[in-house]
């Protein structure tokens, strides 16, 4: 499979962001609640989707939630009670950039909890997932997978890149001594965890360009719900005089450009 090219993706990523304006609208009038889940290994580009996917969103109406690590307060309560407090409510979509699959991933992986801790996560997700979605909540979940020896490049592409530094840390340089046992905790995260009511879904993610068109476009299948078209013509703007500046006492920002 060849390069995508770069008019082709810019072409179908704008209409893919305009469908989800109106999808957005759509959950808004019809009091939806939505909650989509990025996971995947690192530099799989679930930021970097999210982003896309949010761009012409109206911010009121949408949360991104990547939580960092858990506080004292926190590491005491109900494994899920973190995430649980910031699913939508009606008329909202919230997208989670990693989720409470993180126990049955990095925690596992690096030793963050204990194999009976992620046994019960694992037992307990389907079930959890299971009640949201009865409950109303449209609930998709993604698995973003990029093989080792692209992720090896984005890994470079970070370390050399000051724009991008900031996302490696030292459980990343950890990580990459583990490389099999995240494989091993991925397969069974997902076959455990893959259910009628709540299925995941794995996204080839070596092609950034090919990956964000297909999760948007079946982001966009799986809700099909749009706005309806409302009159687009505005009404004439009414004001008297002309147009005053604000008070000259008031500071300016300096016009360097």
């Amino acid at each position: 499979m060849g390069t995508l090219d770069r008019g082709v993706y810019d072409a179908e990523l704008e209409r893919m962001q305009l469908e989800l304006v109106d999808l957005q609208e759509a959950v808004k009038e019809e009091g939806l609640r939505v909650a989509v889940i990025f996971e995947g290994r690192d530099t799989a580009g679930k930021g970097g989707t999210i982003s896309r996917i949010t761009k012409h969103l109206n911010p009121r109406s949408y949360e991104i939630v990547a939580l960092g690590v858990p506080s004292e307060r926190e590491s005491g309560q109900w494994y899920f009670q973190r995430y649980v407090a910031h699913l939508p409510t009606r008329g909202m979509m919230t997208l989670f950039d990693r989720s409470w699959y993180n126990r049955a991933g990095v925690e596992r992986v690096m030793g963050f909890c204990t194999e009976e801790q992620a046994e019960a996560f694992l037992r307990a997700a389907p079930d959890l997932e299971r009640m949201l979605v009865a409950d109303g909540l449209i609930l998709v979940k993604y698995w973003l997978e990029v093989g080792p020896e692209e992720q090896e490049e984005r890994f470079r592409e970070r370390a050399t890149d000051p724009a991008k530094r900031w996302k490696l840390s030292p459980i990343d340089a950890e990580a990459r001594k583990r490389y099999d046992d995240y494989t091993a905790a991925r397969d069974e995260m997902l076959l455990r965890t893959d259910t009628p009511e709540c299925p995941w879904y794995v996204v080839d993610a070596d092609d950034q360009r090919r990956a964000r068109l297909n999760l948007m476009q079946h982001l966009l299948d799986t809700i099909p719900q749009r706005r309806v078209a409302r009159p687009t013509k505005l009404p004439k703007l009414k004001r008297t005089g002309t147009a005053v500046p604000p008070p000259e006492s008031v500071a300016r920002v300096p016009e360097r450009w």
